[in-house]
């Protein structure tokens, strides 16, 4: 049996260091540089080792690890170290897997040795340090810097993208913001997976009041001073998720067939109104006629995955641009973009459509786990019913925003994306197997 959380504390930190650094990665990178970032990895992911050793659950007993943990996560990983024997750049691609595995390995911690409230606790820890140095990172900028502020550890020369600054200040102007991660579209992301953490908390009453709400607004104003339309998406599509999950909880297991035609339904009717009236919604979310360069990206990238459309180039990660394709292939405005800006485009492009078929086994067998523990009410060992809980909602809301968020960005493919990904997917495959308590 796992410890009481209270006696846990070394567990607990390290849990709250390993999600902070993973979701502010590049916070570390502008920092302490790469070969500072690349201590911080190893020492990180040593410690992972050490506590799944000491740590390892009961119910991982021999012989039951593959029985009782998703086959789509390894069969999505073993294909990436396959792709090493068909790989374009093999050199990249061993790099490539080294980053997987650096991610991977804290995320079995997490998955399978802490238990669903310490996960949560964890997880809301990590957030709100986010989104605390953000905030204050932000306003040292405005009102002391007064101006744009580059990474530490660089020596740009001439016209500096915009892109390339570590904040631009604008916290006084209403932003965007782009704090700590230096990119308003990743703090937007950590706020989402704030709110809906924070609220969860709020609602199963495990923090105080007071406190909760005071996060709870930090949360929402700093997805406000994003600015983010992707994020904005992602919060619409998420808050309507949660009131399906609502809809189907009250209906019961043997009436949830309207929820299920309404909700696709509701798919029909966004994607022919989307078409209809894309122009004005871009117009409204402030965005070009090419999503600020994504179908510019989109189309070199699906050129360059038809190329090779089974298999793909082989497994990288995150963009290597020191080899080719990458070196050229998404440039926009002095900027080498180093993702497809699609996790489902990036995939078919280094793992082909074997690599999109495993990827979407993993990902949507863990939406699909998720959505059971959050709609159908839990049982004891004597198989009775036990009242709802709050953070039941919250597995399948994250997988939610994930999931909107994978279609314009790539992140769930690495770092504290790819953390997550696979923490949940451990986790609802534990869940839906033994009883285990959700405040």
């Amino acid at each position: 049996m796992m410890q009481p959380v209270r006696s846990r504390f070394a567990v607990h930190t390290l849990a709250t260091l390993l999600l902070f650094s993973a979701l502010a990665g590049q916070f570390w990178r502008n920092l302490l540089g790469w070969w500072g970032w690349g201590a911080l990895v190893l020492l990180l992911v040593a410690a992972s080792v050490v506590a799944l050793v000491r740590l390892k659950p009961e119910w991982l007993g021999r012989g039951s690890f593959w029985r009782r943990t998703p086959s789509s996560l390894w069969l999505f990983l073993g294909f990436a170290v396959l792709s090493l024997a068909w790989s374009f750049y093999p050199g990249a691609t061993a790099v490539g897997l080294a980053a997987q595995l650096a991610a991977t390995v804290p995320a079995l911690l997490l998955g399978l040795c802490l238990s669903w409230p310490e996960f949560l606790r964890a997880l809301g820890a990590a957030l709100r340090w986010l989104l605390g140095l953000s905030l204050l990172f932000e306003f040292i900028v405005a009102a002391w810097v007064g101006g744009p502020v580059l990474p530490f550890f660089t020596d740009y020369e001439g016209k500096v993208p915009a892109a390339f600054y570590w904040s631009r200040g604008l916290l006084f102007d209403g932003g965007p913001i782009e704090g700590i991660v230096a990119n308003r579209n990743l703090l937007a992301a950590a706020a989402l997976l704030a709110v809906i953490v924070f609220a969860a908390q709020l609602a199963a009453r495990t923090v105080r009041r007071g406190p909760g709400i005071a996060w709870l607004v930090i949360a929402a104003l700093t997805l406000a001073l994003t600015r983010s339309a992707t994020v904005l998406v992602a919060l619409v599509v998420v808050a309507a998720a949660l009131g399906f999950a609502l809809w189907a909880r009250r209906a019961g297991p043997d009436g949830r067939r309207p929820v299920y035609l309404s909700a696709a339904g509701a798919v029909v009717v966004v994607g022919a109104l989307c078409t209809t009236f894309w122009g004005q919604l871009l117009a409204v979310f402030g965005k070009s006629d090419d999503l600020t360069g994504r179908f510019d990206i989109w189309g070199s990238v699906s050129a360059l995955a038809a190329q090779r459309p089974v298999a793909g180039w082989g497994w990288v990660s995150y963009w290597a641009p020191w080899v080719e394709p990458f070196d050229d292939l998404a440039v926009r405005k002095g900027v080498t973009y180093l993702q497809a800006h699609s996790a489902w485009l990036d995939v078919w492009l280094q793992l082909g459509v074997i690599g999109v078929v495993l990827f979407a086994a993993l990902v949507f067998g863990t939406l699909w786990r998720s959505w059971f523990l959050a709609v159908d009410r839990p049982r004891d060992g004597a198989a009775l019913e036990r009242p709802y809980t709050a953070s039941a909602l919250v597995p399948f809301l994250l997988m939610v925003a994930l999931l909107v968020q994978s279609v314009a960005e790539s992140r769930i493919l690495v770092e504290g994306g790819w953390m997550l990904l696979v923490a949940l997917a451990l986790i609802t495959k534990r869940n839906l197997r033994r009883v285990e308590t959700m405040p």
